[in-house]
C-alpha cells in the first residue's frame, strides 16, 4: 500500500518531556472511513497522540502525514482547516445558545472574526445545520433547545456535531461516552458507526463493551509504544495486551 492510501500516516514520532519518551518511535496507519479505537493504560500516551497529530503538542521527530502532506511544524489552527477536528474529554459549547446556534457559528465561514461580523445565515448553512442535527439526534424542535439545558450526552453529541459542521476528513475523540447513561452509549456507537462513513475517526476509549461495539481495528499503547493492533477479539486474546492492560 503506498503512502496516498492511507487518511493518516503517523511514522516513527517521538516526543520527550525532559528526557522521557512519552511517546517512543510510534508507527500507525489509519485508512479512509475506518474507525480506529485506541486503547491502554493511563500514562500509555492515548492523549499525548491526539495532541501531536492535532498540533497542540510539537514533536521531537518523527512525521505525521495527513492525506499524504506533512503536517508536523503546521499550526493547529491551520491543522483544523485542512480537516482535522479534535474534540476533548469535556464538551466545550456555548451553554446559552440554542442548538441550532452553537452548530451555526460552528460554520467555517463564521469562524474568523471578519467571517462572524459579515456572516448571514444563508440556505446552504441552514440546510447543512438541519442535517448534522439530524445526525447528531438533536434535529426538528430540538434545534431551539438552549444547549445548556441539555442532558450530558446530548451535550457531547451537539460538540461532536460543532466538529462535523467543519467537515472534518479526521475526527479524533477523547473518551465520548465518559458520564453517558447505557441509552446513552448506544446511540453514540450508532452515530459513530454513521460518520465514519465518510472520514476517518480515531477514538480513545476505556469501556470495552463500547470498544466492541464500534471499532474497525484496535490499537493498544502502553509506554509510548504500539503493543498490540488488530480487530478486537484478536487484542483481547493477545497474552501482551492481558498482561499490561485488561488483566488488570
Amino acid at each position: 500500500m503506498s503512502n496516498t492510501d492511507f487518511a493518516l500516516a503517523v511514522e516513527d514520532l517521538t516526543v520527550s518531556f525532559d528526557g522521557f519518551k512519552a511517546i517512543d518511535a510510534l508507527t500507525l496507519y489509519i485508512d479512509k472511513n475506518e474507525l480506529r479505537v485506541i486503547i491502554g493504560p493511563n500514562g500509555a500516551g492515548k492523549t499525548t497522540l491526539l495532541d501531536l497529530i492535532c498540533g497542540k503538542t510539537r514533536a521531537s521527530g518523527g512525521s505525521i502525514k495527513f492525506k499524504n502532506e506533512e503536517i508536523l511544524g503546521v499550526a493547529e489552527h491551520k491543522r483544523v482547516r485542512l480537516g482535522i477536528g479534535r474534540k476533548f474529554q469535556t464538551p466545550s459549547i456555548y451553554e446559552n445558545l440554542t442548538v441550532f446556534q452553537n452548530l451555526e457559528v460552528s460554520y467555517p465561514a463564521g469562524r474568523s472574526v471578519w467571517g462572524a461580523l459579515a456572516f448571514q445565515c444563508t440556505a446552504d448553512i441552514r440546510t447543512r445545520v438541519e442535517t448534522v442535527a439530524a445526525d447528531i439526534g438533536l434535529g426538528g424542535e430540538r434545534l431551539q433547545t438552549e444547549a445548556g439545558l441539555l442532558s450530558h450526552g446530548e451535550k457531547q453529541w451537539l460538540e461532536i456535531g460543532m466538529l462535523l459542521m467543519q467537515e472534518p476528513e479526521l475526527l479524533m475523540l477523547d473518551e465520548p461516552i465518559a458520564g453517558m447513561s447505557a441509552r446513552e452509549r448506544d446511540l453514540t456507537a450508532d452515530l459513530l458507526q454513521r460518520i465514519c462513513q465518510n472520514r476517518a475517526v480515531i477514538v480513545i476509549e476505556h469501556d470495552m463493551d463500547f470498544v466492541k461495539k464500534i471499532a474497525h481495528k484496535v490499537t493498544v499503547m502502553h509506554q509510548g509504544k504500539i503493543l498490540a493492533e488488530g480487530p478486537m477479539d484478536q487484542v483481547q486474546a493477545d497474552p501482551k495486551v492481558i498482561d499490561v492492560y485488561l488483566g488488570h
